[in-house]
């Protein structure tokens, strides 16, 4: 009963994209095991490949950079493949996927605010601020929960959107129109899931008993 009263689960479009691409991905990912590689290493690949992008960003190279972060994706989603195929998945491994994903987040956004400092633009400064403080915060929201037993995924922007609003607008050269949408949409999602976790919370505390009047 307590099952059939958990509501619905909810769709989110990258554990639908996993699923999808698996069969695509796996033969790249047999081809690395392969060569030796450890799929931690695929994980810091990814992050030296969006570092390298962040210095492009840095530098005005807008095009480059949103490219180079667009490669850098399927590389980022191969580590988990590569463990699973090994027999080898361990938490550690998720643990330093998630890490690597919040330090390639804050580097991107950091090569952007290296770029908007040097161009005097306070104001864009903030937005990239606050998109990077609402990145980081729809991933703690929802590790935090985690940990005392509260899984959330709701919310439109993850980090899996994030990206599909960023790249092109890196690539269009436009972003500052990606960095407003994350902005205003990531801190959206991330009070979503603070409130989807106390929502979850007041569930699971007891109920306390009506004190009933003397008759």
């Amino acid at each position: 009963m307590e099952q059939a009263a958990k509501k619905k689960e909810r769709f989110v479009l990258s554990d639908y994209l996993r699923v999808r691409t698996r069969a695509l991905m796996e033969p790249f990912a047999v081809f690395f095991n392969r060569l030796g590689l450890n799929p931690n290493t695929m994980t810091i690949l990814g992050l030296v490949g969006n570092a390298i992008a962040a210095v492009l960003i840095a530098r005005g190279n807008m095009f480059w950079g949103g490219v180079l972060i667009l490669a850098m994706a399927p590389v980022d989603a191969l580590d988990g493949t590569m463990a699973r195929l090994r027999g080898q998945p361990t938490k550690f491994g998720a643990f330093v996927d998630s890490v690597t994903d919040r330090y390639s987040d804050l580097v991107i956004f950091g090569g952007l605010l290296v770029y908007y400092q040097q161009l005097n633009m306070g104001l864009a400064m903030l937005i990239v601020y606050t998109a990077a403080a609402g990145s980081v915060l729809v991933s703690y929201v929802r590790a935090r929960g985690q940990s005392l037993g509260y899984d959330t995924k709701v919310g439109l922007f993850s980090r899996l959107e994030r990206f599909l609003v960023l790249i092109p607008s890196l690539i269009l050269n436009i972003p500052l129109v990606g960095a407003i949408l994350i902005a205003i949409f990531g801190n959206i999602t991330a009070l979503q899931r603070i409130l989807d976790v106390r929502r979850q919370a007041l569930q699971d505390m007891p109920q306390k008993p009506l004190q009933g009047g003397k008759s």
